[in-house]
């Protein structure tokens, strides 16, 4: 019997001082089986994080990345449904950022295993043609406490300073400083 997805919702009031991007997101995430905790949230830091400046520009939606390979994380449409910008995260091979870079505008990927340098390592010499990618590091340990927050029913508030992101809930507060590998600032 296979196991079905567990349902998550959330809402992220964002305060992005970087970019003056102040808007709230809520989000019903059908979340995986296998998925961890640490996953699950740092998808809604990136889903607020890279949330586009200009809201009629088009939402950016989470994926079923874990449920069909061939999806993103998240992704944003432009209004010919053309996928624009496409984020993965994990530790995509370079086949995969191959075949996608060509046909998006945008490629993010943010890694947030510990072996994210290992991985860059090998990856990096590989993939410099790619223009349009970007790559992010969350440090696992941030990722980890950022997992502490997973409920059923998340209320969160997420402020971007300077580099510097502090999501927080009623109890606790996470700060996560992402370390950019490649590419350019979110924009």
């Amino acid at each position: 019997m296979a196991l079905k997805a567990t349902i998550h919702k959330a809402r992220i009031q964002l305060a992005d001082m970087d970019r003056n991007v102040y808007r709230d997101h809520s989000a019903t995430i059908a979340r995986h089986p296998s998925e961890t905790d640490d996953r699950l949230l740092v998808r809604l830091l990136v889903l607020a994080l890279q949330a586009p400046e200009d809201p009629e520009a088009g939402p950016l939606e989470l994926g079923k990345d874990l449920w069909e390979p061939d999806e993103p994380s998240l992704f944003q449409k432009d209004l010919t449904g053309r996928i624009v910008h496409w984020i993965d995260i994990g530790q995509p091979d370079e086949r995969r950022l191959l075949r996608t870079s060509s046909r998006v505008d945008r490629l993010t990927v943010y890694a947030y295993h510990a072996t994210t340098a290992v991985w860059w390592q090998e990856l990096a010499h590989r993939v410099t043609r790619l223009s349009n990618l970007t790559v992010w590091q969350i440090p696992s340990e941030q990722a980890r406490a950022l997992g502490e927050l997973a409920q059923r029913t998340m209320e969160l508030q997420m402020t971007v300073q300077d580099g510097v992101i502090w999501l927080s809930d009623d109890r606790r507060s996470v700060e996560v400083t992402p370390q950019r590998l490649r590419g350019e600032l979110p924009r």
